[in-house]
């Protein structure tokens, strides 16, 4: 079980805690994926909302979708993306991608409360990820997606609780002191 330590860790990038969860309803859209893989990642992300106790909606009164999931096979393909500077606004971010070699990248947008208001994901399903079963792979992106986690986390059952109480609607939508770690660690022993 995640100790007080852990989640901080898990929150804490450059010395500063951040935990921010959603803070409306998730409209999800996926990007590039087969009629049949798209499926499971929609099961998926709805199994995942369900269990955190968080809405799901078909679209954003705002943004329409803000959810948003790109799957490429090359980090080229984002350039097919209209405005993609202004949807991501950072500019040339396919040629970053492909010069760290990455297989995935994660933006968040906030609303003025601090809590999640978007996240874009871009996926490269032509290197490290080809072989990823799509159950897998699913589950571990809308897991990164739920919570402004500062590290790669793999799904358990222990990310899935830790995000279950950090859902809760007694803790704040949005912690910026690592006390807040401590209190989700209460949670979590009382499961």
């Amino acid at each position: 079980m995640f100790g007080a330590d852990d989640i901080a860790a898990l929150f804490t990038r450059d010395g500063n805690y951040l935990c921010a969860r959603w803070g409306r309803p998730v409209a999800p859209v996926i990007f590039g994926l087969s009629d049949e893989t798209l499926a499971i990642f929609r099961d998926v992300t709805r199994a995942a909302l369900v269990h955190a106790g968080h809405p799901q909606v078909e679209t954003d009164p705002e943004m329409g979708a803000n959810l948003m999931s790109f799957f490429v096979r090359d980090w080229d393909e984002l350039s097919d993306i209209p405005d993609l500077d202004g949807l991501t606004g950072q500019q040339d971010l396919p040629q970053r991608l492909k010069a760290q070699t990455a297989d995935q990248y994660r933006i968040f947008r906030f609303d003025s409360d601090g809590g999640i208001r978007a996240c874009m994901t871009f996926v490269n399903m032509g290197g490290g990820l080809a072989d990823a079963h799509p159950a897998g792979l699913a589950e571990m992106m809308v897991m990164r997606a739920l919570l402004t986690f500062a590290q790669d986390v793999t799904p358990s059952r222990e990310l899935a609780d830790l995000i279950r109480v950090a859902y809760d609607p007694v803790l704040p939508v949005v912690a910026r002191d690592q006390s807040h770690a401590m209190r989700l660690a209460a949670r979590l022993q009382r499961r």
